[in-house]
């Protein structure tokens, strides 16, 4: 707990520094690694060249490679930190640890919305990894939190932002 110079707990530092757990499949995590890795060397010596050139290149007051350059830095020290940060609080999900048929962070689902005829595939992920147009789900999305811990067979509501829907869940593996 943080006390501020009035002797009183500071919430807001507080909550700064409290961290939530991302949950990732083992595949996730060594996609994020590569990135962090790749940004911390590769990108780190391509941005220090450019600012080097800009800076060689002239004027400091009014040069618009230097900005870019530092703007360009600036995103990609703020991305190590948040992968950092992914990484360290990752709770690395192992896909043959679910309960079979049960859906768990790493499972793949097929579904089909009630009055429809179309079958949709998905896999669970945390929201670190989630891509909706490939496929991947949040566990933490609408449609991820109403299937959790569901089984093949079951009907499920969707609470969603457009709307409420319900879904079978047709397939898990």
């Amino acid at each position: 707990m943080l006390i501020n110079d009035r002797g009183k707990t500071d919430q807001s530092s507080q909550k700064e520094i409290e961290m939530t757990t991302s949950f990732l499949t083992r595949e996730g995590y060594e996609k994020l690694q590569e990135e962090l890795d790749s940004l911390r060397t590769v990108k780190r010596e391509q941005i220090a060249e450019r600012l080097h050139e800009a800076i060689e290149g002239g004027e400091l007051l009014d040069n618009a490679e230097l900005e870019a350059a530092k703007n360009e830095q600036a995103f990609v020290e703020g991305r190590i930190k948040e992968l950092e940060i992914i990484l360290a609080t990752a709770r690395v999900i192992d896909d043959k640890a679910a309960q079979a048929g049960c859906i768990q962070i790493g499972s793949k689902v097929t579904i089909q919305e009630e009055g429809s005829k179309d079958k949709e595939e998905y896999t669970i992920v945390g929201a670190a990894e989630a891509d909706p147009v490939k496929g991947r789900i949040s566990n933490e999305s609408p449609l991820g939190k109403a299937i959790f811990n569901h089984r093949e067979g079951d009907k499920v509501q969707v609470e969603a932002p457009a709307g409420a829907f319900t879904v079978k869940i047709i397939k898990v593996s």
